[in-house]
């Protein structure tokens, strides 16, 4: 099954006004339950693979997974994204590996590094038939104001004026910006907020460039209080709304990156079957349950994000 280029794949997005799941993996579950997902619903697709999940599983290995899953459905339209490569050295191994899109993330370096960087990958990756997504803006962990969900720093957000050199300057396939996301499960103490305004601005000034949303996990209540009731210390998590999210594919919003969600449902339901089941030694069963509750996590999310059927 080959991959479908992020190319193609966004050009339909932003014609429909639709984002795309870009769901992370680290092991065959999490796989079996993406491709399930998007099979059973003929949803597009991005399967990413994170430098930790490449360090804890194999580079190969996980990516030996995710063909063999793809070629029990052969009519998925998916691709294998590197997700936040931290150097040119890590992203070329991904394209080697036979990754069709990867990210170049260098938000943490000044400008004119990122630029000199992100041009390098862009450079190697498009001789390859690979596109690639760079970031401009910072996004760190739990990096927010109380009671208002702001990012505390100004120049962690991205300069639409920047934005606009960056992708000149690089010729980056995909751009992800910084708007008041960020990772991790505690994503804001006070009422969740995006600058809308800001991605509009951005969009404006490169609107035929697709725009990507990390961080962007909306923490479901629902796991969160599975988890706790079942041993958990992650009370007061909050992420970001999914009417909030589906909003952004008005401004260039084309990729939506979701790992906490899966994380957190995985976990809050293997937590609820060893409480009821602690006889249980086998990992198919628990595995097998955490797996079961992604799928429907990740058949909600396309339809929170309007790409239910758009294969």
């Amino acid at each position: 099954m080959p991959f479908v280029s992020t190319k193609k794949m966004f050009k339909k997005a932003m014609e429909e006004g639709y984002s795309i799941g870009a769901f992370n993996t680290n092991n065959l579950e999490i796989v079996q339950a993406i491709v399930d997902a998007a099979g059973k619903t003929n949803s597009p697709v991005i399967i990413q693979i994170s430098e930790g999940a490449r360090e804890y599983a194999g580079t190969e290995d996980l990516a030996a997974i995710v063909r063999a899953e793809l070629e029990m459905s052969p009519k998925l339209v998916s691709a294998l994204h590197q997700d936040h490569g931290s150097s040119f050295e890590i992203c070329k191994s991904a394209i080697i590996a036979g990754f069709n899109s990867v990210m170049i993330d260098g938000s943490h370096l000044p400008f004119e590094e990122n630029v000199k960087l992100t041009k390098k990958v862009v450079d190697y990756a498009h001789k390859k038939n690979v596109t690639v997504e760079a970031e401009l803006g910072e996004l760190i962990g739990e990096q927010f104001d109380a009671g208002e969900g702001n990012i505390k720093s100004e120049g962690a957000y991205t300069d639409p004026k920047k934005a606009k050199e960056f992708v000149e300057r690089t010729g980056c396939d995909s751009l992800a910006v910084s708007i008041g996301t960020s990772h991790g499960v505690y994503k804001f103490k006070g009422v969740p907020k995006l600058d809308l305004k800001r991605l509009e601005e951005i969009h404006k000034m490169i609107p035929k460039v697709p725009l990507v949303l990390h961080g962007a996990s909306s923490i479901l209540e629902k796991y969160v209080k599975m988890a706790t009731e079942h041993g958990a210390e992650i009370s007061g998590a909050r992420g970001v709304p999914e009417s909030v999210i589906r909003k952004s594919s008005k401004f260039g919003i084309v990729k939506v990156n979701v790992d906490s969600d899966l994380r957190l449902a995985m976990t809050a339901t293997i937590r609820k079957y060893m409480d009821e089941n602690p006889g249980e030694v086998d990992p198919r069963k628990y595995l097998g349950a955490g797996r079961d509750a992604l799928e429907k996590l990740i058949i909600r999310k396309f339809k929170a994000f309007g790409c239910l059927g758009k294969a």
